[in-house]
């Protein structure tokens, strides 16, 4: 075993020889957009992402089902079945059964095993000072979805998270092949503070962070958030930020996006400046809508907090 839950990894790894491992993830969850098809997507694109996180490909996957039959009529599973096939073959990554069970509401994900070269791997406990954070996507989907619930999202708000959650990370892959990342993790539930602090553990280093540099999905999200349109999650993630971060002069509303339960996020990659440029431009080619520099790694403070906010 190469990487287990001990460092919070976004995958479990487990050696094969000498240079492959499997890597294996699953996620699932309750739908967050009301059209079927589309949250099959997110799930799948949710759980397949963990495995290009780690610097790997996905192979196979298995679906996990879960729903009402009272209430939720077979089409509209076979919808949410078809999302998620669809993003896995985008990916080259076979579906080959899974398991269904009644439950008092929908869940879907996947269950997602894939290889990785072991001298690529993109773990959390590869971190090290100096290394540039950048982050790939912007934060806010977890405000957007609950504005989707509550019926008060716009409809291009809607279709832009949507289109946002739907993306896989398929870069992490392609990064870690070529040598240009050795740390990386997916931002999640725990939001952008809580993963970086789970990285900061396993690399035992501290990191700087410029809140003014974090991308938002747009300007709809400061919106909600002054509205008080913040899932629980999220504030959950706040409140246990208080032992891991400096948050210095931040205002409110900038915690709460940091710390915004994500669903399908960005990566966010350590990069040594020297690659700096190189990443960016496979980031670019890749299609990636933002990729700011919103950080540094640094020497392990000591006692002091994990994360600091500067600037």
């Amino acid at each position: 075993m190469l990487v287990s839950s001990k460092t919070f990894d976004d995958a479990g790894v487990y050696r094969l020889d000498r240079h492959r491992a499997l890597v294996q993830t699953v996620d699932f969850f309750t739908p967050i957009v009301d059209d079927p098809f589309s949250y099959g997507q997110i799930a799948a694109a949710n759980s397949l992402s963990d495995i290009f996180a780690m610097g790997g490909r996905p192979l196979t996957a298995l679906n996990i089902v879960g729903f009402p039959a009272d209430l939720i009529p077979p089409r509209v599973v076979s919808s949410i079945l078809r999302g998620g096939l669809a993003k896995a073959a985008e990916v080259g990554c076979v579906i080959i059964g899974g398991h269904s069970i009644r439950n008092p509401e929908p869940i879907y994900g996947l269950a997602v095993t894939g290889v990785v070269d072991v001298r690529r791997l993109t773990a959390n406990s590869n971190a090290r000072p100096g290394n540039l954070l950048v982050l790939t996507k912007p934060l806010g989907t977890g405000i957007a979805t609950t504005a989707i619930k509550r019926g008060i999202a716009s409809r291009g708000l809607q279709k832009k998270v949507i289109a946002l959650m739907s993306k896989i990370n398929t870069v992490g892959a392609e990064l870690a092949e070529r040598r240009l990342v050795r740390a990386a993790t997916d931002i999640t539930g725990y939001g952008l503070i809580g993963h970086l602090a789970s990285l900061c553990r396993a690399s035992r280093v501290s990191a700087d962070i410029d809140p003014a540099a974090v991308p938002m999905i747009g300007p709809e999200i400061g919106d909600l958030i002054e509205q008080g349109c913040v899932p629980e999650g999220s504030r959950q993630n706040l409140h246990a930020t208080t032992v891991v971060a400096d948050w210095g002069n931040t205002d409110e509303a900038r915690r709460i996006l940091l710390t915004d339960a994500q669903t399908s996020g960005g990566l966010l990659l350590c990069v040594a400046e020297v690659n700096l440029e190189k990443v960016l431009s496979v980031l670019r080619k890749e299609g990636t809508h933002t990729a700011p520099v919103i950080g540094r790694i640094v020497p392990r403070r000591g006692r002091g907090p994990l994360i600091c906010m500067t600037g």
